[in-house]
């Protein structure tokens, strides 16, 4: 892996591993050891990846595993909103390395990259206090560049047909980050980050579900709220704002045709 000279000038570093239990939990480690960042940790494999509520990520050699660890650089409120800044670079990446997709990649609130519907990315963000009342900020990237798992609705660029090795999407997203980043601006710029991404969204103006440990609810996905949360109307014309959870779009929604 090897990042751009612009991102080196921006500050940021990157330690490249060949193999490690998980990205984010190393960069957790290395927050608590008292590194500040940004640094990224990339590894060529994974032996315990992990996704969202505790699912395993599968981690083969030939994706991309990565985590961005950056300390106090926005307040405990704003850092959910990482998700979609996050989404926006890797968006803007793959689709400067595959041209070919654009058009044909969308995001998934709150956290995934679809291509045709299909998952091709995930991301993670972690955080915890550290000195106190700092808070480290790591957020974990997954891209299927050679495989994806079987049986699932995912894809990877390489059955896309894009032969696109993760080495250079890293360094196209290192770039994308660092400017993202610089968009958003530690939360006080997130209402022009919360319009890219709603334009590049799947499902707002349609009927999802949006399954959590509470259960699964039903509306229109009408937007984002000003802090991020998915804005959801339901049949009986209340609105519900909903922080976390797994959104079931219909097939319509992700151009899936019978």
């Amino acid at each position: 892996m090897r990042l751009s000279p612009s991102a080196e000038l921006g500050g940021v570093r990157l330690r490249a591993l060949d193999t490690v239990g998980s990205t984010n939990a190393e960069a957790l480690a290395c927050a608590r050891a008292g590194e500040r960042g940004p640094l990224w940790i990339t590894a060529q494999t994974q032996t315990s990846g992990r996704g969202r509520r505790g699912r395993v990520w599968t981690s083969e050699p030939g994706n991309l595993y990565a985590s961005l660890l950056q300390v106090g650089v926005a307040p405990p409120g704003a850092a959910p909103q990482l998700s979609f800044v996050c989404a926006l670079a890797l968006y803007d990446a793959l689709t400067e390395v595959a041209p070919a997709l654009r058009g044909r990649a969308a995001l998934k609130w709150p956290n995934d990259l679809l291509v045709d519907g299909r998952k091709i990315a995930g991301i993670l963000i972690e955080g915890e206090f550290v000195a106190g009342d700092v808070l480290a900020v790591v957020a974990g990237i997954g891209v299927n560049c050679a495989h994806h798992p079987d049986g699932a609705n995912a894809t990877a660029l390489s059955a896309e047909g894009e032969a696109v090795p993760p080495e250079r999407l890293f360094t196209a997203l290192a770039d994308a980050m660092l400017s993202r980043l610089r968009q958003w601006d530690g939360g006080r710029n997130f209402a022009t980050t919360r319009a890219d991404w709603l334009a590049l969204a799947k499902g707002v103006g349609m009927v999802i579900k949006v399954r959590s440990n509470d259960g699964e609810i039903e509306g229109v996905f009408e937007t984002l709220d000003a802090s991020g949360q998915l804005v959801l109307k339901q049949s009986d014309g209340a609105t519900r704002l909903i922080a976390a959870g797994d959104v079931v779009m219909p097939d319509a929604a992700l151009g899936v045709t019978a």
